[in-house]
C-alpha cells in the first residue's frame, strides 16, 4: 500500500516538473525580453506645420534673386560606375561663378593656391561653351553645343585602354569629366524657377515623408535619426488626362520649413536632376539668405558636382551683367569640338 502511494506520487511529480520547468523557461524568457534595451532611430523634433500655399511661398522666396556672383570651391565626381559601387572623386578646385536670369552662367575653374585657369564654361541660356585649358595638348579642347540637345558622352582621348602613366590617366579623366559637365545644369540648380500656382495644366500635390539619415550630431558613429519632410509634387497634365511628374520639392520640417532638395523628371518619369541644398546663410551686404552649399547629381549623365561659396559676405547679389559676359570665345586657338556638327575642327593657326 505504501509503495503504491509513493509510486503514484512519483508519477504525479514527474508530470508536474516538466510543466513547471516549461513555465519557468517561458516566464524567464518573457522577463528577459521585457528588460532588453533595443536602440531605435530617433525622430527629430519639433516638426513644423505648413500647407501647400506655405510651401509654394517658401520656394518663391528663393527665386527673387536676379543674379549671383562669388568665389567657390567646386568638386566633381564621376559616377559612371555607380551601379558597381564605384565613384571617381576629383580634387576640389577653386573657382568663380556668375549667374543671371534667365539661364546665364559663367564658370571659371582654377587650380588651388596658384590661381591657374583649368577650365572656363558659359551658357547664354540657349548654347553652352567649354574651354579646357590645362593638361596635355591633346586634351585641351573647346567644346560647344546646344542646351536642349542630348549628346553622347565624350571620349577622353579616343583610346580604349588606359595609359600606363598614372599621371596622364588621371589628367585624361579630369579633362573627360570637365568636358562632359554642362554649365546650364548648374544654372537650373542655383537659380530655381519660380512656382506659378495658377499656370494652366500644372497641378500641385502635398504629402509627407520620413527619411532615415545619418545623425549629423554623431558624424564619427553609425548612429541614425529620422527626419520629417513635406513633399510638393509639381504635376503636368497631358492631352490624354495622364499626369506626369515634373519637379518634386523636399522641405525639411525640423524646427521650421526649409527647401532641402529638388528633383526633376522627364516626360517618362526618369530622374534627371537630384539637387540638395544646405542651410540658409546670410549673403552679401543686404538681408538676402540662400544656401551656400549645393550638390547637383545628374544620374543619366553620370556626374555629381558640389559647390560651396567660399565667403558668403562677399557674394554680389542682383548686379546686371551684359549678354557678352556669358559667351565664351576660343581666344586660345584650342581644338574645337562642335557637338552639333559631330566632328572636331583643327586648331586655329
Amino acid at each position: 500500500m505504501h509503495i503504491r502511494i509513493r509510486l503514484n506520487s512519483l508519477k504525479r511529480f514527474k508530470s508536474v516538473v516538466p510543466s513547471a520547468l516549461c513555465a519557468l523557461l517561458v516566464w524567464g524568457s518573457a522577463c528577459s525580453l521585457a528588460h532588453k534595451k533595443v536602440e531605435v532611430e530617433r525622430l527629430l523634433t519639433p516638426l513644423a506645420e505648413a500647407n501647400t500655399a506655405d510651401l509654394i511661398a517658401t520656394v518663391n522666396k528663393t527665386t527673387g534673386v536676379r543674379s549671383i556672383r562669388g568665389r567657390i570651391d567646386i568638386q566633381f565626381e564621376d559616377t559612371s560606375f555607380a551601379t558597381a559601387g564605384i565613384a571617381e572623386k576629383y580634387r576640389t578646385a577653386d573657382g568663380s561663378i556668375t549667374l543671371q536670369r534667365p539661364g546665364k552662367i559663367y564658370l571659371l575653374i582654377q587650380a588651388p593656391f596658384v590661381a591657374s585657369d583649368i577650365a572656363q564654361m558659359t551658357s547664354d541660356g540657349e548654347h553652352f561653351r567649354i574651354a579646357i585649358l590645362k593638361g596635355d595638348e591633346k586634351y585641351r579642347r573647346f567644346v560647344k553645343g546646344t542646351n536642349n540637345a542630348v549628346y553622347a558622352k565624350l571620349d577622353m582621348d579616343g583610346e580604349s585602354s588606359p595609359s600606363s602613366d598614372k599621371k596622364k590617366t588621371s589628367e585624361a579623366q579630369t579633362v573627360n569629366a570637365l568636358s562632359n559637365l554642362r554649365p546650364q545644369h548648374l544654372t537650373d540648380a542655383l537659380l530655381l524657377r519660380s512656382i506659378d500656382p495658377h499656370a494652366t495644366g500644372i497641378f500641385y500635390a502635398q504629402s509627407e515623408a520620413f527619411e532615415s539619415e545619418k545623425d549629423p550630431a554623431k558624424i564619427a558613429s553609425n548612429a541614425r535619426i529620422v527626419r520629417g519632410y513635406y513633399l510638393l509634387d509639381e504635376l503636368q497634365a497631358s492631352t490624354d488626362n495622364i499626369m506626369h511628374l515634373v519637379r518634386r520639392f523636399w522641405f525639411d520640417r525640423v524646427g521650421g520649413i526649409r527647401l532641402a532638395r529638388l528633383q526633376t523628371f522627364d516626360d517618362k518619369g526618369v530622374l534627371i536632376d537630384d539637387i540638395t541644398y544646405g542651410p540658409l546663410t546670410k549673403v552679401g551686404e543686404g538681408d538676402t539668405v540662400m544656401p551656400i552649399k549645393i550638390s547637383l547629381t545628374r544620374p543619366q549623365d553620370h556626374y555629381k558636382v558640389s559647390i560651396t561659396y567660399q565667403a558668403p559676405e562677399s557674394i554680389t547679389i542682383d548686379k546686371d551683367y551684359p549678354d557678352e559676359a556669358f559667351v565664351l570665345t576660343n581666344s586660345r586657338g584650342l581644338t574645337e569640338v562642335d557637338l552639333d556638327a559631330k566632328k572636331p575642327n583643327p586648331p586655329k593657326q
